[in-house]
């Protein structure tokens, strides 16, 4: 009797340790598991198919509504955008977080139409996928046009052309002051900068230059403004995919037709330059333009150092990239 009691007490026991292991065991596992996979709360107000488009659609500012959302839901946040699902992150901390420890998670850009049709199909590499041709042709124009040798090697272009438009604003003031007899005019200035940028940036690049008035430049600088305006155009197959085919405000259209446009552009400079033959004297000296230089760069590299993209393509894709940034 004393045996069988004991031997029972040892079996209960046992038994007792057994489940209280598994408990603790399924507790810890389920524990590490929420830590794992927790994710960020998603916005309350999405609709079918569209997500939170309606509420970023509105008269009030996007910023805004992301500001009044962060104060509702926390630093960060996801909201649907169509087919895709956006993270929000409104925390200082976070945000470095996102972009240096886990900057490789961030690093691939979101593919649009507008980068597609009018990027060479994202072979401009700040819309680029991210990976082997993103890094190299980042380092191609970060060496040969961001460095500070280069920066300095440009800059009898900017102050030439700050003196050209600064005299052209002098000369159409000399004009107004004779016809109408006043000493005050009015001046776009924001148009004055923009060509005055894009100049600049056409002069690094080809080593072409626009006058103010000029009708190349003029023709340029409306076919750079409408694809700017495309390039900020909301197309609604980028969110609803399957809608493509109606090509909702015709933008699409729009695209396809300003790519042949810009093509042309960049060929041309492309199809000129290869044409002229360059001095000696301008190889030795340190003012090349920068089209030379990528050719010069893509006449040594082996296939396989760009993959993807043919060199004419790289190349004029890469001023493309310098006329957005600017």
């Amino acid at each position: 009797m004393e045996f069988h009691l004991s031997f029972s007490n040892i079996v209960a026991t046992s038994f007792s340790l057994i489940v209280v292991v598994f408990l603790l065991h399924t507790l810890n596992r389920k524990k590490a598991n929420r830590g794992k996979n927790r994710k960020p709360p998603q916005a309350e107000g999405a609709w079918p198919i569209i997500g939170h488009l309606h509420l970023l659609g509105g008269s009030q500012l996007p910023h805004y509504v992301l500001g009044d959302m962060a104060d509702r839901y926390g630093p960060i946040f996801t909201i649907k955008l169509g087919y895709h699902q956006a993270l929000v992150v409104s925390n200082g901390a976070i945000a470095k977080e996102c972009f240096t420890t886990n900057d490789k998670a961030f690093a691939t850009r979101p593919k649009a139409e507008a980068t597609k049709l009018m990027g060479y199909n994202y072979a401009m590499f700040g819309f680029a996928t991210y990976g082997d041709y993103w890094r190299q042709a980042r380092k191609m124009v970060t060496l040969e046009v961001l460095s500070q040798r280069r920066v300095e090697s440009f800059g009898h272009i900017r102050a030439s052309e700050l003196r050209v438009y600064i005299k052209d604003i002098y000369d159409r003031w000399v004009l107004n002051k004779m016809s109408e007899n006043s000493e005050m005019m009015k001046v776009e200035m924001s148009q004055v900068f923009g060509k005055l940028v894009v100049n600049i940036m056409v002069r690094i690049i080809t080593g072409k230059r626009f006058s103010p008035h000029d009708e190349e430049g003029v023709t340029f600088q409306i076919v750079v403004k409408k694809f700017f305006e495309l390039m900020g155009a909301f197309v609604v197959s980028d969110f609803i995919p399957y809608l493509k085919f109606l090509d909702v405000g015709g933008h699409i259209k729009a695209m396809k037709k300003m790519a042949i446009d810009l093509d042309n552009i960049f060929g041309a400079w492309l199809k000129e330059d290869k044409l002229i033959k360059k001095s000696a004297e301008q190889h030795e000296s340190n003012h090349q333009v920068f089209i030379d230089v990528l050719i010069s760069i893509h006449q040594s590299a082996s296939e396989d150092e760009f993959p993807g993209f043919d060199h004419d393509t790289i190349i004029k894709s890469a001023c493309q990239q310098l006329l957005v940034v600017k």
